[in-house]
Formats: C-alpha cells, structure tokens, sequence
C-alpha cells in the first residue's frame, strides 16, 4: 500500500515561515498529481498546491504567491514552503497522492501548522 508521511508542522510566529514535507513509499512520479490540502478547526478541507508528474503547478489565488510547491524525484518527497504566516493559515496541512491506474487517491495522516504569538 501507498504510505504517505508528513512533517515538518509546528508552532510559528506571524511573519514567520515553515517547510513541510511529505515522504512517499513509491517513486513519486508514479503519481499523476501530488498535493498538499489544509483543514483548519470548524472549515472544510481545502486544496492549497498541487504539482503534476509532468512538473506543473496549482495554487489557490488566495495564498498570493506565499506558498510554493516543490518534489525532489530523488528522495521521494514533495515539499510545502509556508511563507509571511498568519493566524489564518493555522490548520492540519495534509499531503496527498493520486493516481489513475488503478483509479485511486491517498492521504497522509496531517501536520499541524499553529500561527500564533
């Protein structure tokens, strides 16, 4: 089975920055997408980036170019870089993974991102 594992959440001040990543079993590229989601208490979850296996990016216009999606084939990993903060952007942060053959997607368990001061 796929396993995804996020890391890299915690507590941050406003301003502040933060670089989550997810660890995938498989060769990352034997995804058509991977992407990272956030829920924050009492919202539902919401899309923040997603990258394709061909390279391309996705990011919700709310962010305003503050978060930026990255994938190193080699160790297996996409990356979240978390920029300029704001108690808004506290939530659990989840990594996903998506595939067409055979139709299916995965999850990671989350990562907490706390904003405060």
């Amino acid at each position: 089975q796929v396993q995804l594992v996020e890391s890299g959440g915690g507590l941050v001040q406003p301003g502040g920055s933060l670089t989550l990543s997810c660890a995938a079993s498989d060769s990352i590229l034997s995804f058509v997408a991977m992407g990272w989601y956030r829920q924050a208490p009492g919202k539902r979850r919401e899309s923040v980036a997603t990258i394709t296996s061909g390279g391309a990016t996705i990011y919700t216009d709310s962010l305003k170019g503050r978060f930026t999606i990255s994938r190193d084939t080699a160790q297996n990993t996409v990356s979240l870089q978390l920029n300029s903060l704001t108690p808004e952007d506290t939530a659990v942060y989840y990594c996903s993974a998506q595939r067409t053959v055979p139709l299916r997607g995965y999850w990671g368990q989350g990562t907490q991102v706390t904003v405060s001061s």
